[in-house]
């Protein structure tokens, strides 16, 4: 069976559904299992006919210049863009995943923006959240499930920049540990009633 990969993805639009608004760009990073970033992909996109920016997006926008000089730069088409990032998904080596914070949003864009200029979704109808990841393992309420809230040690120093590729590398090196530790938790717990067993062995045995 081939392995999984991690493909972290993060999107910029002007507004909060696509149709009415656009996505701006979109970038994705692909992780194995171990934290290796084997790949990554990113577009600025000319925005769709018709569409206009959400005000409240549109405000949020002036106050990140950087970023939005960044994602303005180089525009493709989506005809062009989103073709194409099907295909480097599908010749990835391995079952991609994707991956996002939230994948609520994220998703929505790009399984919108795939299938209706590429006509396909490489990761089926399905994404994996890390707030949702964060709420399994830490047992918080999922709504205090926050960036600010998780421990330290899951977090690389990566920046958080609002340019999809660098948020797209940073959360997918954030899922990477968060995984490792789940992971650890779980090896954990298997080998536990063996050890037990070993430490308290049964009253028959203690006997003889």
């Amino acid at each position: 069976m081939s392995q999984e990969i991690y493909v972290s993805t993060d999107i910029e639009a002007d507004g909060p559904i696509p149709g009415p608004h656009s996505m701006l760009s979109f970038a994705s990073a692909a992780y194995t299992a171990d934290k290796e970033l084997i790949a990554t992909f990113s577009a600025n996109l000319e925005t769709l006919p018709g569409s206009a920016p959400h005000p409240i997006q549109a405000a949020w926008w002036k106050t990140q210049p950087e970023a939005w000089a960044a994602c303005r730069k180089d525009l493709q088409t989506p005809e062009k863009a989103l073709p194409d990032y099907v295909k480097w998904v599908e010749a990835l080596p391995g079952k991609p995943v994707f991956v996002a914070f939230p994948a609520g949003f994220d998703f929505t864009y790009m399984f919108w923006y795939m299938m209706r200029f590429a006509e396909r979704c490489p990761f089926s109808w399905s994404a994996l959240d890390i707030k949702t990841l964060a709420f399994a393992i830490t047992g918080m309420p999922y709504r205090k499930c926050i960036k600010p809230r998780f421990p330290k040690h899951w977090f690389d120093p990566h920046p958080h920049t609002h340019v999809a590729l660098d948020d797209a590398i940073e959360q997918g090196a954030l899922f990477c540990n968060m995984l490792a530790e789940l992971r650890a938790t779980q090896a954990a717990a298997a080998t536990a009633p063996a050890t037990a067993a070993i430490a308290s062995p049964p009253p028959e045995d203690a006997a003889a």
